[in-house]
């Protein structure tokens, strides 16, 4: 693990310009909380996941409530959605169900996985050193990371869990009306088009960099 050297001597006002990254701390520690509930989410439908395919009725209804979206029924038909919900057999676990909950867990997955991403990287790059150089369980993205690659890789884990979003809303389409599948569709193509534009962004100045440092290195005749 290296250390740094013995730091040189700042004067007051820098340094207390300086000090004042630490004031990022108590967000990354709020980000490391809901880190927590995210997994306690995940957990919860987990269990009932499982309980429902040990035919566990309340867990079933509880993955139904969080997977469907009911649409208000209108006053006429309220009594006879009631009745008919009355002599209807209990519902069961179908394999459009457990997609859902599948990718609702895979979806809790990848935004603790950005999550992660903007802790370590964000205190890596705006914070302070980890000191994680050579330590096993270094993140390979890491050892490269800067306020411009943390960006594209934000930007391609939102796409992924857009990705998610939208086609879960697809499997369960007659859920939805037609304006909401149009909605979340131009979303995922407005956020698609938005990561293309930071990484073509990224890509321009980094070459732009690449040719100043060349011509700065070019020797004088």
């Amino acid at each position: 693990m290296t250390r740094p050297p013995d730091l040189p001597h700042i004067p007051y006002i820098p340094r207390l310009l300086f000090l004042s990254r630490w004031l990022q701390l108590p967000l990354y520690i709020g980000l490391i909380l809901a880190l927590g509930v995210y997994v306690y989410h995940f957990w919860i439908e987990l269990i009932d996941l499982v309980g429902a395919a040990a035919g566990n009725q309340t867990a079933l209804a509880h993955l139904l409530e969080a997977v469907a979206v009911r649409n208000p029924l209108p006053p006429e038909g309220a009594a006879a959605a009631a009745a008919a919900a009355a002599h209807a057999s209990p519902p069961k676990l179908t394999e459009t169900t457990i997609m859902l909950v599948v990718l609702s867990l895979i979806d809790v997955v990848m935004i603790a996985n950005l999550l992660i991403m903007v802790i370590v990287g964000g205190y890596e790059t705006f914070v302070s050193r980890m000191y994680l150089e050579g330590h096993p369980d270094q993140p390979e993205w890491l050892s490269h990371v800067n306020a411009s690659v943390l960006k594209v890789k934000l930007a391609m884990a939102i796409i992924g869990i857009s990705s998610i979003h939208l086609l879960r809303t697809f499997i369960n389409a007659d859920a939805y009306s037609v304006k909401a599948l149009v909605a979340q569709t131009s979303i995922h193509v407005v956020f698609l088009l938005s990561a293309l534009a930071i990484a073509y962004t990224d890509r321009v100045m980094t070459r732009t960099m690449q040719i100043g440092h060349a011509q700065d290195n070019v020797p004088e005749h």
